[in-house]
């Protein structure tokens, strides 16, 4: 029978804080806890205004806010607030951007499960159209 495994606080061997860029933007870092082909978890942390790219999930996302405020939006809707203990589930193949506030910084404990794609950067102004 496979054990459960913990995953501690503290950060283990090879695991460190890292900015990332690619498929964000404005400043976001990531503290990884772990992640494979078909999982990974990791806290992320965005400073006010920025965002991840509009991206997809194979298999779905879960989002636990931690800390601040921020914003997820829905291709073709319009972005709905977050704030500390809100808890997101992104279905399998739902497009979607989520990032801080203008005056809060926004950190989140996230699952993305199976592979992410990634698609263009959120303008300005999509970014803007907060509800």
């Amino acid at each position: 029978m496979p054990e459960s495994i913990i995953f501690h606080a503290s950060k283990g061997e090879g695991q460190k804080t890292v900015k990332v860029g690619a498929t964000f933007t404005g400043d976001v870092y990531l503290d990884p806890i772990s992640i494979d082909d078909k999982a990974a978890f990791a806290n992320v942390t965005f400073t006010p205004c920025a965002r991840t790219y509009w991206h997809t999930h194979e298999d779905g996302q879960v989002i636990r806010v931690l800390a601040g405020s921020g914003w997820i939006c829905d291709k073709g809707s319009v972005p709905r607030r977050l704030k500390t203990g809100d808890t997101v589930w992104a279905p399998a193949g739902t497009t979607h951007w989520h990032g801080a506030d203008e005056n809060s910084i926004m950190t989140h404990w996230v699952v993305g499960l199976g592979k992410t794609i990634w698609h263009e950067a959120v303008t300005d102004e999509e970014y803007s159209k907060k509800g």
